[in-house]
């Protein structure tokens, strides 16, 4: 049975990636009742890990497509939460993102949007949230980006 996500990321040409094990000593996600939480997932592509200080060495551009690249990763730890069957998503409802940026840069939501931008193009009204996007002076491995999220699920 074809799951209607999945299928729209399809249309988008995008596919999710296998979700990351953890590095350290936490689990990826934890469900409580209908309430998942997604631990904070790194900027990573297929070439590997997008690393960069906003303001200093990439631009805010580059900065959402390390964003919408967390998205996927978002999604992929859901889909491994719920048993492979992402159609058990039924909304996001908040995203934490964090920008390795420099102290003077000011558009952490900016950079934020290229991942709500692409959860609320892929799943519409569900994928509206609320949300926080601030700085950091560093983040893990020195990635340009980092968010974890809180999703409701069936």
């Amino acid at each position: 049975m074809s799951n209607p996500i999945e299928d729209r990321l399809t249309a988008m040409g995008l596919a999710l990636p296998d979700a990351a094990a953890p590095a350290a000593n936490y689990v990826p996600f934890v469900m409580q009742g209908n309430t998942l939480y997604v631990a904070g997932q790194i900027s990573s592509g297929p070439d590997g890990l997008i690393k960069g200080k906003l303001g200093e060495d990439m631009s805010v551009e580059d900065g959402a497509r390390a964003a919408r690249t967390c998205g996927l990763s978002l999604l992929a730890q859901v889909k491994a939460a719920c048993d492979g069957d992402l159609s058990r998503l039924k909304r996001v409802v908040k995203l934490t993102g964090f920008v390795n940026s420099t102290g003077d840069f000011v558009d952490q939501p900016k950079v934020i949007n290229g991942c709500s931008d692409f959860l609320v193009e892929l799943l519409g009204d569900a994928g509206r949230h609320s949300r926080s996007a601030v700085s950091a002076a560093s983040l893990p491995l020195g990635v340009a980006v980092e968010i974890e999220g809180i999703f409701e699920i069936s």
